[in-house]
This record gives structure tokens, C-alpha cells and sequence, in this order.
């Protein structure tokens, strides 16, 4: 290999390296500054070039570049206890979305751009902002009158203080969740609990006695129904058997000798209607005077053919 050679590949290395150092790419959703020598490179007003995304060059070794997370991010503060007007303690979660605003005030006032840091002064802010808000407020009014009016508060005051002090903007600010500590919401479960119990006793009683109201009312509405159709019953009843009193008594004048055969033989139908009926009478009683007469009938009727 000659000198000539191994000097182009040298200075293609070297040319190599210092286009690497040189270069540098900001991603989609990315800005940056660049520093040049631990101040912010600044364009004609003075200001701190920002750098979007695409491919850019700087100094290598004097010039560094500092990229920035423009995305909406969200912090989610985990679960505060916060007093109300009444002295009772409330347990809030919320959580807040915001973005950079400011890269060069965002990069001073975070400690050289740390979201943790970011986050840490955002919560203290919206904390503070929290309790003021809850503070001048009932339970009743933070669950359900204010709520919507504490979280619009919240982000003005959130954007008036946090948007100047760390160039941030505050996009929302959301309450989760609001409850009562554990101790206090066994004891308001308890409360309910026998609040509820009492009411369901109470509706209980009404219903046993209103029950009870219904079922005298029935059973009077029950004998006077019973009483009429008892009574047109027997009317019915009497009317028939004066139907047939009657009958029986025109039937007993048209053929009053018929009639006491035909009854006769009525009873001793109805008397005599099974094997196993059994009568101890005397053969001279009334209940035979029929049987009799026949038998005298049969008799005569003997002899004359004798």
C-alpha cells in the first residue's frame, strides 16, 4: 500500500470523525439548543437559537447540543390529604398535562432540563393551589357543586405561576379521584349503613300495618259478600221451594189417592235403593200401606178366580 493511500484514507477518516462531531439530528416531537461554551448560542434579537427537527451542524469540542421532550406529558400525582372548610380530610388524586414552552427558561429553572425536576416544583405548585381551593370549600360543594370550577382554577393558576416561572404550559389539570380517608369511611359506611337500616325498618312498618289495613278491609268485604249471597240464596231457595209446595199441592188436589201412591213410592225409592239398606219395622206400620194393599189386591184376586 503507498503513502498516498494510506494518507487519503486517513484524511477520509479524519474527515469522517469531524463531520460526526460536527453534525446532528433533531428527531420529530424533538427542539434543542445548542451551547457554546456553557452559554446558549444566540441568533440576531439576542435570543437562544432554537433547533427543530432535521439535520444541523455546530462546532465540535466548544459547541453541545441539549435536546428537548416537546410531547404533552402527564403527571399523575398519587393520592394527597387535603383539608376542607368542615376540618374533615379528603383524599384527592389528580393528574396534569403539560409541555415545554420555554426552552431556554425551562433548562435554567429545572436544573439543566430535568422533567423530574420539572415535575417535582409543577406538583408543589397545583399542591398548594389544592388545598387553597378545597380549603374555602364543604365536602358536598368539592364532590359535586365545585369540582369542575376547582379544576378550571387550578390551571389558571397553575399557568399564571409554573407557565413563568419554567416555561411550561399547562394544557389540564384533572381531578381522579376524591374520598375519605379509611378510618372515615368505615364510619360514614357505618352511618349510612344505619341510616339505611332505620329507613327499611321504617318501610317495613308502614307496609306490615298498611298490609294488615288491606287484609281487615278484605275480609269485611269478604262477609258482606258472603252475607248477601247467603241471603239470595235462601231467597232463591225459599221461592223455589214455594215453586214446588206449590206444585205438590196442585198435584195433591187434582188426585190426592195418586199423589200418596206416587210419594210412596218416592220414599221407597229413596229407602230402598241398596242392598245393603236394612229397616226394623212393624208389617202393620204406614211406611207399608201400599205393599199391603197390593197384597190384599192379590189376594181378592185369588179368590174370585177360585
Amino acid at each position: 500500500m503507498s503513502s498516498k493511500t494510506v494518507f487519503g484514507f486517513l484524511l477520509g477518516l479524519v474527515v469522517i470523525v469531524i463531520i460526526s462531531t460536527c453534525a446532528f439530528t433533531i428527531r420529530q416531537a424533538q427542539m434543542g439548543l445548542v451551547s457554546h461554551l456553557g452559554k446558549f448560542k444566540t441568533g440576531d434579537s439576542q435570543q437562544a437559537v432554537v433547533y427543530k427537527p432535521g439535520l444541523h451542524f455546530k462546532l465540535p469540542v466548544v459547541e453541545k447540543i441539549i435536546k428537548f421532550d416537546m410531547r404533552l406529558q402527564t403527571l399523575d400525582i398519587p393520592s394527597t390529604p387535603i383539608m376542607t372548610k368542615e376540618q374533615k380530610h379528603l383524599i384527592v388524586d389528580y393528574f396534569v398535562k403539560w409541555k415545554i414552552r420555554d426552552l431556554e427558561k425551562f433548562y435554567t429553572s429545572t436544573n439543566r432540563g430535568h422533567i423530574a425536576v420539572a415535575e417535582k416544583l409543577l406538583s408543589q405548585q397545583i399542591d398548594a393551589g389544592l388545598v387553597a381551593e378545597i380549603g374555602k370549600r364543604t365536602i358536598q360543594q368539592v364532590v359535586t357543586e365545585d369540582r369542575e370550577a376547582i379544576m378550571q382554577a387550578l390551571n389558571a393558576r397553575a399557568n399564571k405561576t409554573v407557565a413563568e416561572q419554567l416555561g411550561m404550559d399547562i394544557i389540564d389539570v384533572r381531578i381522579k379521584r376524591i374520598d375519605l380517608p379509611t378510618n372515615v369511611s368505615n364510619a360514614v359506611f357505618q352511618r349510612m349503613r344505619a341510616s339505611r337500616k332505620k329507613v327499611a325498618i321504617e318501610n317495613r312498618s308502614i307496609g306490615m300495618r298498611d298490609a294488615e289495613g288491606i287484609r281487615a278491609l278484605s275480609d269485611a268485604e269478604a262477609v258482606v259478600v258472603e252475607s248477601s249471597a247467603r241471603s239470595a240464596g235462601n231467597k232463591i231457595r225459599a221461592v223455589g221451594e214455594a215453586e214446588a209446595a206449590s206444585i205438590y199441592a196442585d198435584t195433591y188436589n187434582q188426585d190426592p189417592e195418586f199423589y200418596a201412591f206416587y210419594r210412596s213410592l218416592s220414599a221407597y225409592t229413596n229407602t230402598l235403593n241398596s242392598k245393603d239398606n236394612v229397616l226394623l219395622l212393624s208389617p202393620e206400620s204406614q211406611f207399608f200401606e201400599y205393599f199391603n194393599q197390593a197384597k190384599g189386591l192379590n189376594m181378592k184376586k185369588k179368590d174370585n178366580a177360585g
